[in-house]
């Protein structure tokens, strides 16, 4: 059985403590390789390599650190093919994906910061009386990037890149549910003989090994759940040191009366069941105008009775596998409690067994769920599993208090033709990405994250290089001169 190895200092070497974690595929639910249990000490090692590269890598030029890079991304996508594979085997996501999104998009953030730091530039402010003031953006030191198991790789280069590109060393503690592409990533840094030191990536659980990166490092960026984000806030603060939190979100799709009604639908479909339902800006609460929720509703189902769940391998297979049996018994759970509290389950909610070697993976059907109260759990927690409510509504401000009554504001998506009421709830929604007319159209340029318990700070082009950076301002004050 393979055994991965943490990646610290250029090379590879095995936990201090010799321990390992079962990593298992859901896609089967048999255990096919074994992860560091890493702790504190191993936390430590990486931290010192880092400490010690950052004192090159932290003054070296930008264009230095930009061509370095570019050889990683390049060496990325000499890779894909292994790594989509990896991905989908590790994660239950179907392979195509993987290949379609995940893994072209870590060679584009790594691509794409790379070029934003050749053009970050510094402000200056010259003062009446004779002064300049100038602003220099230095990098901070040890960054540490924590991210979560739904987009394993992608989510860990949209952490790294920008902490690279900004001069800081990174230690790394990818999910211990989806170590796999990170450990090949490792191996990609390593053949590539990228600065031993500059990235360091550690395996374990997120209380050990993950709160020794939170504590110790300089810098925190961490993706995942909300009650997590709470403890590492509660720490990073304690040291007042820079942390940012991209956490969970119950977002709401709006469907007016007078949208495209196909793309509406489309649309709808894609955002709750994507990835298994297993994306933070997944639209899990979908409200349809009273005039048109009939109409919505059928189309809706008909549309989802054609997914298909099966091998992720499969080029037809709509859904793959949940990413842990664990979080496939949580989803069902929290299914179970919508019907509890009179939700009615109108199509999915439960477990599919597929054949052959595939029989005991995690799989379940997509799941839509009617008759539900605003302030039910179903609707108030986060689910994260291809599971939607769909609710009715009478006007623009019973939708409103309906999409703002929960503790999140991650993203929202307005399905409407009428530009004037859709810029109105687009303004009145809270939450840090709203999209019109579409749903997880990206640009990576602009602010992302979320408002209330979705997160902290924001992350994408220069508010990411900002975030890995230090701002000091330099006031220089110009004597009097010249000829007399």
């Amino acid at each position: 059985m393979k055994k991965l190895s943490n990646y610290i200092n250029g090379d590879f070497s095995s936990p201090i403590n010799n321990k390992y974690i079962e990593n298992y595929s859901p896609t089967n639910g048999c255990v096919y390789s074994l992860i560091p249990d890493s702790d504190e000490k191993d936390v430590d090692m990486a931290i010192s390599a880092a400490k010690k590269s950052f004192e090159s890598w932290g003054k070296s030029t930008k264009e230095y650190r930009y061509q370095w890079m570019m050889k990683l991304a390049d060496a990325i996508d000499k890779n894909a093919e292994e790594l989509v594979m990896a991905e989908s085997f590790d994660n239950g996501k179907p392979e195509w994906l993987a290949r379609a999104v995940d893994i072209p998009r870590c060679s584009a953030n790594i691509r794409f910061f790379a070029t934003a730091i050749l053009h970050f530039d510094s402000d200056s402010h010259d003062m009446d009386g004779g002064a300049l003031n100038y602003t220099l953006k230095q990098p901070i030191g040890v960054a540490g990037c924590i991210s979560p198991w739904n987009l394993p790789l992608y989510l860990l280069t949209w952490k790294i890149a920008p902490a690279l590109a900004a001069g800081n060393t990174v230690v790394a503690k990818p999910s211990e549910i989806t170590p796999y592409t990170a450990y090949l990533f490792s191996k990609i840094c390593h053949d590539i003989d990228f600065p031993p030191g500059v990235i360091n990536i550690v395996h374990g659980y997120g209380d050990t090994a993950g709160d020794a990166v939170v504590k110790k490092c300089d810098i925190i960026s961490f993706t995942g759940g909300t009650e997590t984000g709470k403890i590492i806030a509660i720490n990073a603060a304690s040291q007042f040191k820079k942390y940012s939190l991209e956490l969970g979100g119950k977002n709401p799709m709006v469907i007016f009366e007078d949208c495209d009604f196909d793309l509406a639908v489309e649309t709808a479909i894609k955002a709750a069941f994507l990835n298994q339902g297993q994306i933070c800006l997944c639209g899990s609460r979908i409200f349809i105008e009273d005039s048109i929720y009939p109409k919505f509703r059928a189309a809706f189902l008909k549309q989802t009775k054609c997914l298909r769940v099966g091998d992720p391998k499969n080029k037809s297979s709509n859904l793959g596998a949940i990413v842990s049996k664990q979080h496939l018994e949580n989803i069902l759970d929290k299914i179970n409690i919508a019907e509890k509290d009179g939700g009615k389950i109108i199509i999915g909610g439960k477990r599919v067994f597929l054949d052959g070697d595939l029989a005991d993976g995690y799989y379940m059907l997509p799941t839509v769920i009617e008759n539900t109260k605003n302030t039910d759990e179903i609707n108030q927690r986060e689910v994260f599993g291809p599971v939607a409510t769909i609710l009715p509504f009478r006007d623009e401000k019973e939708v409103v208090k309906m999409c703002n009554e929960v503790k999140y504001g991650l993203s929202a998506s307005i399905f409407c033709n009428n530009i004037s009421k859709a810029h109105r709830m687009a303004a009145s929604i809270d939450a840090g990405v709203v999209w019109i007319n579409t749903w997880l159209l990206r640009d990576l340029r602009i602010p992302f994250g979320g408002m209330k318990h979705s997160g902290v700070g924001r992350e994408g082009g220069e508010h990411s290089l900002d975030f890995f950076t230090e701002t000091k301002n330099v006031c220089v004050k110009i004597e009097n001169g010249g000829n007399k």
